[in-house]
């Protein structure tokens, strides 16, 4: 009992170490949360088929492309950097034995570089069945793309929006065909801000990351609608919290704060958190899983439908993303 009071007399005269442990605590709660379970226990094939999948030298794409070359797939990888990406689709092909695994160039925060891509897969490409938006960038200065677009939001959802709406009639000819949209958990921590789509008034890296990650959800919503009778269907989904390179930006975003706790953030993430395969997992079970058509447009986490925030679900919202973001990317 001596020692039990000497521990909260102890804790009493340090609040920061009381913090620290709540903060701790929390943390593990709520990696545990968002990491556990979900695998993609589909066997389908895709012989024949072909697959665009952006971001894929790295983390979640990588695996997920990996995985759909083992399937069969003619897959394409499409990516900013082509050093780091015809490594990787070298290692597919060793590893699946499929030699169709070509690299493609795609910036996704250059609004040309995706009209160039999507022009040469429209002419090269005699179909398209799976489109996987899977590329982003996460809490970063307040960058600009080359554009003037907020960085997260250009990147995440205007790039991936634009890219879309270029292959659909690509994707309409090969249908049943679907589009999956890699959002995330943190779209719950975010909102559209209309008056203000860039965050020039009020910046925050996080707060610039969910509201990009709640746009792809809502993107996903209006698509489905729009694509009503054409064969095709759209999903999103939180792949889990992985430790990849879509932390890199970390340091540069972040001041003092975020290196005192970022040891226990990284060591979290290594021991609680989910391997790119494991996070992979979801993103496969909406590109390949039989019987997903009545699920179209929903939200997925851990290889089944979960409820997004209300906002994400907002079919007037999701209506007015879509025609600010057509006027942004100069669709109309």
């Amino acid at each position: 009992m001596a020692a039990v009071g000497g521990v909260v007399e102890t804790l009493q005269a340090n609040p920061a170490v009381v913090i620290g442990v709540v903060l701790g605590v929390a943390g593990v709660v709520l990696i545990r949360k968002f990491c556990d379970g979900g695998v993609c226990r589909s066997t389908a094939r895709l012989d024949g088929k072909t697959v665009v999948i952006t971001g894929a030298n790295t983390g979640i794409g990588k695996e997920t492309a990996r995985d759909i070359a083992k399937r069969g797939a003619r897959v394409i990888l499409a990516c900013r950097d082509l050093t780091k990406a015809e490594a990787a689709a070298a290692e597919i092909r060793q590893d699946t034995g499929n030699g169709n695994v070509v690299v493609e160039k795609l910036n996704l925060a250059s609004l040309d570089s995706v009209r160039e891509f999507a022009a040469k897969v429209n002419a090269g490409e005699s179909r398209l069945d799976i489109l996987i938006n899977n590329a982003g960038i996460m809490t970063c200065p307040q960058w600009k793309t080359e554009d003037g677009f907020e960085m997260q939001f250009g990147t995440n959802h205007l790039g991936h929006f634009l890219l879309t709406n270029l292959l659909l009639d690509k994707l309409k000819k090969s249908a049943p065909s679907r589009v999956v949209n890699v959002s995330s958990s943190a779209h719950a921590g975010g909102h559209i801000h209309f008056d203000d789509i860039n965050l020039e008034k009020s910046y925050g890296p996080i707060k610039a990351y969910c509201q990009s990650k709640l746009a792809n959800v809502l993107f996903t919503k209006e698509l489905d609608r729009k694509l009503k009778g054409t064969g095709m269907t759209t999903y999103s989904l939180h792949p889990g919290c992985i430790h990849t390179e879509l932390q890199r930006n970390l340091d540069d975003a972040y001041d003092w704060l975020y290196f005192l706790l970022k040891p226990l953030f990284l060591v979290s993430l290594h021991l609680l958190g989910k391997t790119p395969q494991q996070g992979a997992q979801t993103t496969i079970h909406c590109a390949v899983s039989e019987g997903l058509e009545t699920s179209s447009g929903l939200y997925f986490m851990d290889c089944a439908p979960k409820e997004p925030i209300p906002e994400a679900k907002d079919e007037e919202v999701a209506k007015k993303l879509w025609e600010l973001s057509e006027k942004m990317v100069g669709l109309k």
